[in-house]
């Protein structure tokens, strides 16, 4: 039988041997939050904003259910679906961005971020083009009850969708100069959160406002 390694500061092995014993396990490794705390809580109060919101919108639609039916019929469906598939493609890119990073495939983060980037400026766009076939047709805040929670609620995504690609943006002019890799990915991951946050809610808003009656 070998004897027991020595812990003698000169004996290599034993060294090796005690630093691998005092090490936890990296499935032992402590779970942790992914993305920044502060943009977290800001989540969280966005999230209770807008439930709020759709709360208020489902109570004054029991009120006035024939204007909010008739209004509802006048909304093209097809803007609806395809801004939801761009939510949640850019929501894919931007997690596969992130999984890049972590992973030292930076060429394979910048590709994806430049995925979710098209995806959100793709919404903005088709979103202003419904925007602006409403204000042809005479279509506002003060047309009915229906219409000033429909530009509310999606004006106030709207603005959170832009803000979230000013987070890809930035992610993206970030990587690029080599800012971001294995190991620092906290502000990546913080504008991942935000923008998964911003598809949850129109994934919740889509079928409320559209679809629903």
């Amino acid at each position: 039988m070998s004897p027991p390694l020595s812990l003698n500061p000169m004996n290599p092995m034993a060294v090796e041997a005690a630093l691998q014993a005092a090490s936890p396990a990296p499935h032992d490794e402590a779970p942790r939050l992914r993305g920044d705390l502060a943009v977290w809580l800001v989540i969280a109060a966005e999230l209770v904003t807008f439930g709020l919101l759709f709360a208020t919108f489902a109570f004054a639609r029991v009120a006035q259910t024939e204007v909010f039916n008739a209004s509802q019929a006048t909304l093209d469906l097809r803007f609806g679906v395809v801004n939801t598939l761009l939510l949640i493609s850019g929501s894919a890119g931007v997690a596969h961005a992130v999984r890049s990073l972590r992973q030292g495939r930076i060429g394979a983060a910048q590709a994806w971020w430049g995925l979710a980037i098209a995806c959100g400026l793709a919404f903005l766009v088709l979103k202003g083009v419904e925007y602006a076939a409403k204000a042809d047709a005479g279509i506002d805040l003060e047309t009915n009850t229906f219409y000033m929670f429909y530009f509310l609620l999606t004006g106030f995504h709207f603005l959170h969708v832009a803000a979230g690609v000013v987070f890809l943006v930035i992610c993206a002019v970030q990587t690029r100069r080599g800012v971001y890799g294995p190991g620092r990915s906290h502000v990546p991951e913080t504008a991942a959160a935000f923008w998964h946050m911003v598809d949850l809610l129109w994934i919740v808003l889509f079928p409320l406002v559209y679809v629903m009656r």
